[in-house]
């Protein structure tokens, strides 16, 4: 008896916790129905009239680009597209037929959505047009239930408020056109920087998407956002540039038909302009370019998608005996009383290197020969000191190689070396073409960018200044830029600047015409013509003159100047393609940058903030 009190105990025990543990789940159920049916009643039943959910990616707005004064270069403006989510209708073409009755839309648009829409996801957005106005978009949004699948976005298109001015400096945003896996990458719409500064940031230009959750009902029609997680704006992005001077830079260069310039700061590198004409509108890259358009840019032979100034190459022509001269006084070759007699050309061998100037110069230093151009003096000399020592101190003035610059279409240029001629045509150098190469024609290559340091590594007493162009990045903290020392002689260094102040300021100085009158403001500098095409005897027997020939084949003008002359703050290189002389063509604009660059004095503190 007593054993069966104790198995009707424990049996009841368990019982009880069983029906305590199905109370529980009992009530758990009961309360989860109930959250649904009440709580959550109104959400499922609209899912139930075919609602659903769509998870939308939030793109991030792009960073500025301000110049040095905090000026906006580049923007974001308010854009009006229409978009399409293929899984949200049965009928594509249908739709985009229904579409054409409300707002301007092309076969090739058609074609285009279509094709799109079966490379990606169903669920994936697809850009049928942007840049609607307000009645296209009225009109879409009035007639939404007749679109399934379509349906108003609101997003941003960059806009570049100077337009050509900084087209070469900005670059310009583009649809993405490599395979990527990055979903923001895939939203309709959504440009990357293709040129420029726009390219080298653009991933801190960028930022990073958000994500919202929308309800949206059968015909495509947004309900409601159930969920919000913004993106983070890209970054802002403040550049040395100064917007006024680089405006001027552009109009003073736009005056010939293909021009470059910088204007550079001596000691520490900054630029405050970079000019290079022809050039673009940057802001029809954002709004489409049409085809036409884009062939005709590519097949201009002044090549205005180029931007000449870092990216241009050109034989530096006279300009280069500014790196021959201190190459011979450094390497002792030279001093300041070592002459040249100059009778118009120079003899090595059964060769003769003729001067430009036919009748000759006479007895010519290196200051005279800076001065008046001398080819011979150069030529005499440059024999002595052989182009591998040339080479070396040219590297050092910053030729034959990238600068750092923080633009990608900068190019290295050429410095040619025994080894180099060796390697690229399999032969020995000549001691003719080191003749050539003293006055900066031949293989030796430059961009306007190297031409603007070498001057600046002269004139600031000898330090290693690089160019740069960006003041600073939202968030990262500031560079420290200290340059060294290359080691030049100081009395070496004022032996060639004396050169420089004579090619302008003196009497036979070859650009004397270019000065600047107030002392205040004057200038130094050196000239340059680099010969595109040699008109042969027979030629100049006929009656041919460089000015006879077309555009394309004439000589290239070319100008590298510095101001003031007391105390050297601004350099300036300047190239006119195909202009003529440089003494001419190229030193008048340089003048007027010079100036313009003085009297508006942009190194001062960059503006952050």
């Amino acid at each position: 008896m007593e054993r069966d009190s104790e198995r009707i105990r424990s049996f009841t025990r368990r019982a009880v916790m069983v029906g305590m543990l199905q109370g529980g789940l009992m009530g758990m159920l009961g309360l989860r129905l109930a959250w649904l049916q009440i709580a959550q009643g109104q959400k499922y039943r609209m899912l139930a009239e075919n609602n659903r959910i769509s998870i939308k990616l939030l793109q991030p707005t792009r960073g500025l680009i301000l110049d040095r004064n905090g000026r906006r270069i580049a923007v974001n403006d308010q854009n009006f597209r229409v978009i399409l989510i293929p899984e949200q209708t049965d009928n594509i073409m249908a739709a985009l037929n229904t579409l054409k009755n409300y707002i301007e839309l092309d076969d090739r648009d058609i074609q285009r959505v279509l094709k799109q829409a079966k490379k990606q996801a169903s669920f994936m957005q697809v850009e049928i047009r942007e840049n609607l106005n307000w009645d296209e978009v009225s009109a879409v949004e009035v007639h939404l239930p007749e679109l399934p699948g379509i349906s108003i976005d609101e997003g941003e298109i960059r806009t570049y408020p100077l337009g050509e001015a900084t087209a070469h400096i900005t670059g310009y945003v583009g649809a993405v056109s490599e395979q990527t896996d990055d979903p923001l990458l895939k939203q309709p719409g959504f440009r990357i920087g293709k040129a420029g500064i726009e390219k080298t940031f653009d991933l801190p230009l960028r930022g990073k998407a958000g994500t919202a959750e929308i309800e949206v009902n059968v015909v495509g029609r947004e309900v409601q956002e159930l969920n919000r997680y913004n993106s983070t704006p890209g970054k802002t992005v403040w550049l040395t540039i100064d917007a006024e001077l680089q405006t001027y830079a552009q109009q003073r260069l736009s005056q010939e038909q293909s021009a470059s310039a910088i204007i550079m700061d001596a000691k520490t590198g900054a630029v405050y302009a970079l000019g290079s004409w022809p050039a673009y509108d940057p802001n029809a890259f954002s709004r489409g370019l049409p085809a036409n358009e884009w062939e005709a840019m590519r097949n201009d032979p002044r090549h205005p998608l180029n931007n000449k100034a870092i990216g241009g190459l050109y034989p530096p022509g006279s300009t280069y005996k500014i790196a021959t001269a201190l190459a011979l006084l450094e390497a002792k070759k030279i001093n300041r009383s070592s002459t040249a007699f100059c009778p118009g050309h120079f003899e090595l061998g059964t060769t003769r290197f003729h001067c430009w100037k036919k009748q000759g110069h006479g007895a010519m230093n290196v200051v005279s020969a800076l001065e008046q151009s001398c080819d011979t003096f150069f030529y005499k000399h440059a024999i002595e000191l052989g182009i591998d020592t040339l080479a070396a101190y040219s590297r050092q003035l910053g030729f034959g190689g990238k600068l750092g610059f923080e633009m990608s279409e900068e190019s290295p240029g050429i410095m040619p070396t025994q080894a180099w001629r060796k390697a690229k045509f399999g032969e020995s150098w000549q001691p003719g073409e080191t003749i050539v190469a003293s006055i900066g024609q031949g293989y030796t290559i430059a961009t306007p960018l190297q031409l603007a340091v070498m001057t600046a590594r002269v004139v600031n007493g000898g330090y290693a200044v690089r160019p740069w162009i960006t003041a600073g990045i939202e968030g990262e903290p500031e560079i420290v830029r200290n340059w060294p020392s290359l080691g030049f002689k100081k009395e070496n260094l004022a032996i060639v600047m004396q050169g420089l102040e004579a090619v302008v300021n003196s009497r036979q100085g070859t650009a004397r015409a270019s000065r600047i009158e107030d002392p205040l403001f004057a200038m130094g500098g050196k000239t340059g013509t680099a010969q595109v095409r040699k008109i042969t005897r027979e030629q100049r027997a006929s009656g041919i003159t460089e000015d006879k020939l077309p555009w394309h084949l004439r000589h290239h003008a070319l100008f590298v100047g510095y101001a003031p002359l007391s105390d050297p703050r601004y350099v300036c290189s300047v190239v006119v393609e195909h202009g003529g002389g440089g003494s001419a063509v190229a030193a008048p604009v340089a003048r007027d940058l010079l100036l313009a660059a003085q009297k508006r004095n942009p190194a001062a503190p960059i503006v952050r903030g």
